[in-house]
């Protein structure tokens, strides 16, 4: 396989790319009920063999950004959905869907741009982003969220996310945060969300990153 982060498959109407430094191989792309990604296959993607948008709904479903696509009718390539999420996982990241603004994240990653997994266990070697340290580490926490924030908050618009020096997530702009059961259960438009691992008031930073010497390298 290239050494190059991002593989690229050609189709006759959309092109898909897979970011192999984002994949925590969750899995919506091959467990999809048809035949565009298969593992053990040579390419395990093959966008012919789908009707365009059904790539297109199969690649928007990976939550890392690790999968992206380029029709080549000039149409959009993927909006951003009328409202920002993060999903906090039982045991683990932070899944954020919307119209992302995370600071520091390359130019050739496009696929961050409306969809993340965001490392909450601390371990990440590829922070701000997940790479699966959680499974590794043996984190818990079962995303659970006992505040409300402000639910007259309105919705959409650029969500800012900027991952501080050996410290938390700070966020900008509307937000829904939703629990690991699928519960909404927080909304807001400005909080520092736990990166570190330690907080004891998770998905919130509680500033237990200073007290353990928590570093962002």
């Amino acid at each position: 396989m290239s050494d190059q982060p991002t593989h690229r498959y050609p189709g006759d109407a959309v092109d898909v790319a897979w970011d192999k430094r984002l994949c925590i191989h969750v899995g919506e792309c091959t467990r999809a009920r048809n035949e565009i990604f298969e593992s053990g296959r040579k390419p395990w993607c093959d966008p012919n063999l789908a009707e365009p948008a059904d790539v297109v709904e199969v690649v928007e479903r990976c939550p890392s950004g690790a999968l992206t696509y380029v029709p080549k009718d000039g149409t959009p390539v993927e909006a951003p959905p009328p409202e920002n999420t993060i999903a906090v996982a039982n045991n683990g990241p932070l899944y954020a869907h919307g119209d992302l603004r995370i600071a520091g994240a390359p130019d050739d990653m496009p696929g961050v741009r409306t969809r993340a997994a965001l490392c909450r266990c601390g371990q990440s070697a590829n922070k701000p982003f997940c790479d699966n340290s959680h499974e590794r580490v043996e984190f818990r926490d079962r995303g659970a969220i006992g505040s409300t924030g402000d639910p007259a908050t309105p919705t959409g618009g650029p969500l800012e996310i900027t991952p501080s020096v050996n410290g938390p997530l700070v966020l900008k702009g509307n937000v829904t945060l939703v629990t690991g059961h699928g519960r909404r259960a927080w909304s807001g438009a400005k909080t520092a969300l736990c990166r570190c691992g330690g907080s004891a008031n998770k998905p919130f930073c509680d500033g237990t990153h200073s007290r353990i010497g928590f570093t962002s390298d």
